[in-house]
């Protein structure tokens, strides 16, 4: 091995055991009553150290928990050839909303919720993070019906179809997956709540695809008031 990565591999065990150990922290104690001196002084590593490699106390909490923030734009940028941008989205949100509830019944799953449920300061950082979430599966859309190689037929409007999707369905997906952490089931019960979390985001997701492809997709005249097309 080369000193290279000797000391890649040193830092990213440093970085692993750091995030470990704070989260622990947060666990046991709350996550607005530990400080980054705790940490550093839990990880037996100086302050600085815990700064080198995460930036604010919310990072190092969120830090490996937030795949949900890219998977919307990675499920329509990375979509098989010859998938529609709208299938391939709805398809991952499906999944992975049945994923988060059934999470519910995990040690760590729980933790993670009734951490963030007692401290503002993580709930405002969640909020953040779907609003960037939002930005970048907008983008991957407005891409796929604008960009090399766009799908055609496209929306009449493609940016604000693209924003109006991205908002309602994060939007769908952020209900769903939420509200059955308040109040935090039996883990016997997270099966049939996320069976049922499962079917209610098909049952939802596929109407809207429908609408989008129906009344944007299919040509300026499906999107105009029947009064114009009179005229």
């Amino acid at each position: 091995m080369s000193e290279h990565s000797r000391r890649a591999q040193k830092k990213a065990l440093t970085r692993a055991h750091v995030r470990e150990t704070a989260q622990r922290l947060f666990a046991e104690r709350g996550f607005d009553t530990v400080t980054i001196a705790d940490v550093a002084a839990a990880a037996d590593v100086a302050v600085q150290t815990v700064f080198n490699h995460f930036a604010t106390k919310e990072e190092l909490y969120w830090s490996e928990r937030t795949p949900w923030v890219s998977g919307p734009e990675n499920a329509v940028r990375e979509r098989p050839a010859g998938v529609p941008a709208l299938r391939a989205l709805r398809g991952y949100l499906v999944f992975a909303i049945g994923d988060h509830v059934e999470g519910l019944a995990t040690a760590e799953g729980r933790r993670l919720v009734t951490v963030l449920g007692s401290s503002p300061g993580l709930q405002a950082a969640e909020r953040e993070l779907v609003h960037e979430s939002e930005s970048r599966l907008r983008a991957a859309l407005l891409e796929a019906w604008t960009g090399p190689g766009a799908e055609s037929p496209r929306p009449v409007r493609p940016a604000v179809t693209a924003g109006l999707v991205a908002a309602t369905w994060l939007a769908t997906t952020r209900m769903l997956v939420t509200e059955p952490r308040d109040p935090l089931p039996a883990p016997e019960d997270v099966p049939t709540l996320a069976a049922a979390a499962r079917e209610l985001a098909a049952q939802l997701l596929t109407r809207f695809e429908s609408d989008v492809t129906e009344q944007l997709v299919a040509g300026e005249d499906a999107v105009q008031p029947e009064a114009l097309r009179a005229s």
